[in-house]
């Protein structure tokens, strides 16, 4: 066989494994088509609005007020009850859950099963509105709620969970340079997946002066759930407060020293408001087998997720019933 028709078989070969391969990781992961994230001055950055994906067998959709939801209504419609949950990827879910299991959407469903006897209010519809991105924190949660609003939901849902208490300031920094914060699609799967070994890890001029922010960051992510608060309650809704723990916390020995007095600081917080307050560490730590709850150290398995939803609906149960009939309705 003359050499250029083996070097012309080779490539062909070469070739045909290439595009099996970016097939494979595009068609079987999703690799090719990450979601995408959008930087802002206020917010730091929260996922670009209006993508519809699927990633790892999951399907994503972010509506045009980059939450994790379908396409909603500014104006919450008549008759209908709308939550909005607030938070981070624990309530985002990431690429790891789909669309259907989110926090979010499972609440929704709940509450939707439930629906007449809820309140005195005849609601004929629910949305359980999912606004949140990876690691934000109380700080980038007040700026998007400044500028956004609640938008008319009856009841404001604010979950974090106990690293946020130590979150430091918003920064776009790492959109478009840390690899989990990607700013435009990759020339494809497998140069997705090039770059993504590349630039794991890579450092980002500047991050690590924002990651070592001083001062009493404690208080001021209080400061800036009292402002998420004060918002909510111009808008004449209720607001419920969610801890979840990491999970060596809900392991022996427990919360370190710091995470106590930072806890005691949210029970203060909380006693001086009146407002409904589900802490999970002690549900948490109860469970028979705790490490079932989590996928990782931070974030929650479905397991975890349906133990959340189940205290979620019967907190908000309870707030409904103390609600008054909105006048608009």
């Amino acid at each position: 066989m003359e050499p250029t028709v083996k070097i012309a078989i080779f490539a062909a070969v070469l070739l045909g494994v290439v595009v099996l391969l970016e097939l494979g990781l595009r068609w079987g992961l999703g690799l090719g088509r990450p979601p995408l994230y959008q930087a802002d001055d206020s917010i730091g950055y929260l996922l670009a609005p209006n993508q519809q994906l699927r990633r790892f067998g999951n399907r994503i959709a972010i509506n045009a007020y980059a939450m994790r939801n379908e396409a909603i209504q500014p104006q919450r419609p008549e008759q209908t009850l709308r939550v909005l949950l607030l938070g981070d990827s624990i309530v985002n879910g990431n690429w790891w859950t789909d669309q259907t299991e989110t926090l979010s959407a499972l609440l929704e469903n709940t509450l939707r099963s439930q629906l007449s006897g809820l309140s005195e209010q005849a609601y004929t519809d629910v949305e359980v509105l999912n606004v949140s991105a990876n690691s934000w924190g109380p700080r980038n949660q007040r700026a998007y709620v400044e500028r956004y609003g609640t938008f008319d939901a009856q009841v404001v849902v604010l979950v974090l969970n106990t690293d946020d208490l130590f979150a430091t300031a918003p920064t776009s920094l790492q959109v478009g340079r840390d690899p989990g914060y990607p700013d435009r699609n990759p020339g494809g799967a497998i140069a997705e997946l090039i770059d993504r070994k590349r630039n794991q890890g890579r450092p980002i001029p500047g991050l690590k002066e924002i990651q070592n922010e001083s001062g009493d960051r404690v208080g001021t992510n209080l400061a800036a759930v009292e402002a998420i608060y004060q918002q909510v309650i111009a808008a004449e809704g209720n607001m419920i407060l969610v801890l979840t723990p990491l999970k060596r916390e809900v392991l022996p020995p427990g919360p370190r020293d710091y995470e106590i007095k930072a806890r005691q600081r949210v029970d203060e917080w909380v006693a001086d408001r009146g407002i409904a307050y589900v802490n999970f560490l002690g549900d948490f730590q109860a469970v028979d087998d705790p490490e079932t709850l989590y996928r990782d150290h931070i974030h929650l398995s479905p397991t975890g997720n349906v133990t959340v939803k189940d205290a979620l609906f019967s907190v908000v149960r309870d707030q409904l019933s103390t609600q008054p009939v909105p006048s608009s309705l």
